[in-house]
């Protein structure tokens, strides 16, 4: 019966294609049976007894499948075949296989393809076959229909990212592949740069690959790189846990070394740790933690721990020496869709002063020609219907020079916006009662102020300094005269503080003793003041030439402040044997927020500011709008007048200046403090103005000027450039505009861990991209008759783009003062298609080194070789 069965199956198929073709049919070059054929049919058994007591068995194809051909589709009853040739096309459930012949048998479950060879002996429509998400091109293939296995011969598949060729292939499922004699790259070439070739290798799509002995060659040369085994992860998700291999290298005090190896924990799709350690012959090691995290829509961040054991020299030596050094970085950032009304962040950079000086695998040049430390954490909070807002942090600043550690932990700022209590509650506030407003804040911190070395130890907390301030401030502003702002205020100041000081004379020691008295104190200061401001505006205009007119916009301030005398918050001490010999000391001596003010102040401040612009008419006649161009981006000149004081009433005059030339390339600043007093032959200010001891009206004490410019070859171009691109001619990385270069590092470097696109080079008529950028800066002092040129440098950076896939860049300076070359850095990069390769170098100096490395880009990211020179450091 299941023989007739198969029988009736297949006669049902003849009868659905309609084409009456025998298999011995040639091919036909009528034009009606050249054109395309695009049919379907269903596979289904029916019983005709269907109370037969014997189960039919189950059917082999249990879907849909439609096909299509060119040429024609023929039906061999006999064999209990199919033939499609020319385009042919088969689909099945989630199979798609095109080729140039298919050849479906019934009989055995099977479907055959291959190409064809065309008229110039040239092997065409290669089998190309899908089924989900994987695909495949081979010279030809067998697949069975009832256990999905196939067997593939010369086939090209890509794997994440990875071309895999291989001689046989077997199929056992959608999840396994085993191939003979496999080549896989990452190059996509048709003759690729570089290959993996091993004997067997197991491929499950979307998770890994697994070889045996493999043997790497460059461009079809073997290479002595033999590896006894391969491995490469093809998942999908962000990452995958996995050994770090590390670098070799040597220097001079530590010996050979490996850094940078370890172990990379892929813990989450939001959270990863890689641990590395460093190793070297002399003894000294390194350890490191780096982490990242990021959870979509509620925050971001980085962390990463750095310690360093390192000896210099051996033991026994004078010149032995050995320091551990750490250095702490933390990033944390919140999503502001998260919590409109909270926020908490963190930008941590802490530990040893000379960790980056004396490390011997972190190059940061920014960290390392730096001085400073500086870390906050932070949590602000928005009290929803209120005015008040609140804000905790914690704040680290370390001078890497002096070693100096000051830290606020924490401090408290609780802050009102501004409120108008006489405000009508509906409408504008028309006059000056309605516009008063009201602001608090609070500011309470506790302050630690200690050596590097003490960090951590006991006594760290002992000269601790605590203290809270509230500020109320209440102001408002009306018009005088139409168009003069009259702004009123009164400022009142309390402080608060947990500790003060007692002094006394010792007779004894004929010293003055200071004790700390230990309970809370407090107090008050307050000020009130006026000013009054408005805008004056000039025109000059022109008749003739594309200059139409120039505007000069003043913005003249005066201010009179007032502040009482409180030294009746201050006392008096005896300060030798003669008991009238006294002084007068304040117990809020040395507190955060500073001491008592002594002494009446009333004093009238003047303030001018200026800016310039002029109307320019363009060159094409076509254009009917002026444009406007800054001339002036700033004139300011502010100073004040003391009428409480009894001598050097007039504050020196500060005056700042800026602008912006050739088409905002050119950037001007200055700024500069003009003395009106005269000095004494001590070098000191007197009484006297400098006019009348025979000088000019003001005696310049000091003054800087900084200007920096950028070029590049856009400036030179027929073309404008397109801002909607990068805008960046040279390729140079936009995080590399520092003056001071890139840092050098060997591990998260550009060339390790981004892809960048193929870029094409053009033969005749390429251009040459370039850019630059300079910065001067002048400073002089003559506060006390120095008369001197505090600094004078030039820097300057820049990168050349000799070809699309060269690059070179480089970043230096000239120091006029000290007469010599500043910090100097020299890169190099070639982009190898599937290859990049990369020399940074320092020439010269205590920093000198270099890093050389080449490795493969893309999936195959840990095929590289890397070699640096570390800087031979002395540690003290």
């Amino acid at each position: 019966m299941h023989t007739n069965f198969k029988h009736i199956v297949f006669v049902f198929l003849f009868l659905s294609l309609g084409y009456h073709l025998s298999y011995s049919q040639v091919k036909t070059k009528d034009k009606d049976l050249q054109k395309k054929t695009n049919t379907k049919f269903v596979i289904k058994a029916q019983d005709s007894i269907k109370t037969d007591s014997i189960k039919p068995p189950k059917e082999f194809l249990e879907g849909i499948i439609r096909h299509k051909a060119d040429d024609y589709i023929a039906n061999d009853f006999i064999k209990q075949q199919a033939t499609l040739y020319n385009n042919a096309e088969l689909y099945y459930q989630d199979i798609e296989l095109k080729a140039g012949i298919i050849i479906i048998d019934y009989k055995n479950n099977l479907a055959y393809a291959k190409g064809i060879i065309d008229s110039l002996g040239n092997y065409t429509q290669k089998p190309h076959f899908k089924q989900g998400q994987q695909e495949s091109e081979q010279d030809s293939l067998v697949y069975n229909f009832k256990n999905e296995k196939a067997v593939i011969y010369n086939t090209r598949t890509e794997q994440g990212g990875i071309i895999i060729k291989g001689q046989i292939t077997k199929r056992e499922n959608d999840s396994v592949l085993y191939v003979n004699k496999a080549h896989f790259t990452t190059s996509t070439k048709d003759k690729p740069d570089y290959e993996i070739v091993t004997n067997n290798i197991k491929i499950v799509p979307g998770k890994k690959v697994v070889g045996g002995l493999s043997q790497l060659y460059i461009a079809d040369v073997p290479t002595p790189a033999i590896l006894p085994f391969f491995y490469a992860p093809l998942t999908k998700e962000r990452s995958v846990s996995g050994f770090l291999i590390p670098t070799w290298g040597e220097n001079n005090n530590q010996g050979f070394f490996l850094q940078n190896g370890g172990y990379y924990f892929a813990i989450s799709d939001y959270v990863d740790l890689a641990v590395l350690g460093d190793v070297y012959t002399n003894g000294s090691w390194g350890l490191r933690f780096e982490s990242n995290y990021n959870l979509r829509y509620k925050f971001t961040g980085s962390f990463r721990l750095r310690f360093e054991n390192l000896i210099t020299s051996q033991r026994g030596f004078d010149d032995f020496s050995k320091r551990n050094n750490f250095n702490l970085q933390w990033s944390h950032s919140q999503a502001t869709q998260s919590n409109p009304n909270s926020r908490f962040s963190a930008s941590v950079n802490f530990g040893s002063s000379q960790f980056f000086r004396q490390s011997l695998n972190e190059f940061n040049i920014a960290q390392n020609v730096t001085n400073t430390f500086n870390s906050s954490i932070s949590y602000y909070k928005k009290f929803v219907g209120t005015p008040f807002n609140m804000n905790v942090a914690l704040n680290h600043t370390q001078n890497t020079n002096t070693e100096q550690v000051d830290m606020t932990l924490p401090s408290l700022q609780l802050s009102m916006d501004r409120i108008f209590p006489f405000a009508p509650k509906s409408g504008t506030k028309k006059n000056a009662l309605q516009n008063i407003g009201l602001t608090y804040n609070l500011d309470a911190q506790n302050r630690i102020s200690i050596k590097e070395d003490l960090f951590l130890k006991k006594g760290m907390f002992d000269n601790a300094r605590s203290g809270a301030r509230h500020t109320i401030s209440l102001s408002t502003n009306m018009k005088a005269l139409k168009y003069i702002t009259l702004s009123p205020s009164v400022n009142y100041n309390e402080v608060w503080y947990l500790k003060t000081i007692d002094q006394q004379y010792d007779e004894n020691t004929n010293l003055i003793v200071k004790d700390t008295i230990n309970g809370f104190d407090s107090f008050r200061e307050y000020s009130g003041g006026i000013s009054a401001s408005t805008n004056i505006y000039g025109m000059f205009n022109f008749k003739k030439g594309r200059l139409q007119a120039i505007r000069h916009v003043m913005r003249p301030s005066i201010s009179f402040n007032y502040r009482p005398d409180f030294s009746f918050f201050y006392d008096e001490v005896q300060q030798s044997n003669d008991p009238d010999d006294l002084r007068e000391f304040s117990r809020f001596e040395g507190g955060i927020f500073g001491q008592p003010s002594r002494g009446l102040s009333s004093s009238i401040g003047f303030s001018l500011n200026n800016t310039f612009e002029a109307k320019v008419m363009s060159k094409d006649s076509t254009e009917t709008e002026a444009k406007k161009i800054n001339i002036l981006n700033n004139l300011n000149f502010r100073t004040s007048y003391n009428i409480a004081a009894d001598s050097l009433r007039w504050s020196p005059v500060s005056m700042t200046a800026g602008t912006q030339l050739f088409d905002n390339k050119l950037n001007l600043n200055v700024n500069a403090s003009l003395d009106p007093y005269a000095l004494n032959v001590s070098g000191n200010r007197i009484n006297t103005f400098n006019i009348n001891n025979g000088g000019s009206l003001f005696r310049l004490t000091n003054a800087n000027l900084s200007a920096s410019y950028s070029l590049s070859s856009d400036l030179f171009s027929k073309k404008k450039p397109d801002d909607k691109k990068n805008n960046n001619a040279s390729g140079s990385d936009p995080n590399s505009e520092s003056l001071f270069g890139s840092n050098i590092t060997t591990r998260n470097t550009v060339d390790d861990q981004e892809e960048s696109n193929t870029k094409v080079a053009k033969l005749f008529g390429a251009t040459i991209p370039w850019d630059i950028s300079l910065r001067y800066t002048l400073g002089y002092s003559n506060r006390r008759r120095e008369n001197e040129i505090s600094n004078n440098s030039l820097q300057f950076s820049g990168n050349v783009t000799l070809s699309p896939k060269w690059k070179v860049g480089f970043s230096s300076g000239y120091d006029f003062k000290q007469k010599g070359i500043t910090f100097t850095n020299l890169s190099f990069e070639r982009d190898l298609d599937s290859w990049r390769m990369s020399f940074n170098w320092v020439p010269f100096g205590t920093n000198t080194t270099y890093y050389f490395f080449i490795g493969v880009k893309g999936p195959l990211s840990d095929l590289k070789y890397d070699q640096r020179r570390v800087p031979d450091r002395r540690l003290f």
